[in-house]
Parts: C-alpha cells; structure tokens; sequence
C-alpha cells in the first residue's frame, strides 16, 4: 500500500493509503505522479507520497507534521517550544541529555534533563 499527506500552507492536514495499483503505469512502473493524480480527483487539494517505513522524504508524515519542500521532507512537531531544528530535521534539546546508565526526561520548565528516580516499571 501507498501512502499519501494532503499538505495545506506546508502542514499535513490528512494522510490516505491508496492501493499500489493506483500508481502503476501502462509498463507496469509504480509513479507518484499518478496517486497524486488519484488523490486529487478523489479529494481535491495537495498531496504528496509519504513512505510507512521511512525510505523517503525522511519520516512517515503525521497529522500537523510540515513539509520542508526545499529539502523535500516531511518533520515532525517540536517537542518542546526550546528545541531547535538540525540540519538534518531532527529535533535537539538547548542541552545534550546525559549520557550514563540513568533515565531522563527533559523538563522545559527547567530548560534541563530531570533524572526519573521513581519509574513506574522499576527501572
């Protein structure tokens, strides 16, 4: 199955499956120009594939996820209001989490990591 973001002012409203029939051509190649075209007809509006197991466009597209269209990728929410994107759009803390055998979790009232002492799953 075909995955496919209705994208409105860069923000994805919906998010469809659409049978891989639907995107083969007469010779038998799968092209995203014709789900597009399939959605279109069906729905009105932008669309743009999105892929389930992250192969392209970086990350399966949610609901409120943007489209990045000079890079051609589809980002996440921040987390957190602190959080700054990368150049490889992926979400990062004002400061790096700690990196030792404790859990964290990260606290924007804070602006700092906050070790988790009484985890519910005893660990």
């Amino acid at each position: 199955m075909a995955h496919f973001a209705q994208i409105h002012n860069n923000t994805v409203i919906n998010v469809i499956v659409v049978d891989n029939k639907v995107l083969l051509s007469d010779t038998g190649v799968e092209q995203e120009s014709l789900g597009v075209q399939f959605c279109q007809e069906l729905m009105g509006g932008t669309w743009i594939q999105t892929s389930y197991n992250n192969n392209f466009r970086k990350q399966y597209a949610g609901i409120g996820y943007t489209y990045d269209q000079s890079s051609d990728v589809f980002v996440a929410p921040a987390p957190y209001t602190s959080w700054s994107l990368d150049s490889n759009h992926d979400w990062q803390p004002p400061t790096p989490m700690p990196i030792d055998d404790k859990i964290y979790i990260w606290s924007e009232d804070d602006g700092s990591w906050t070790e988790i002492t009484n985890s519910p799953m005893g660990v």
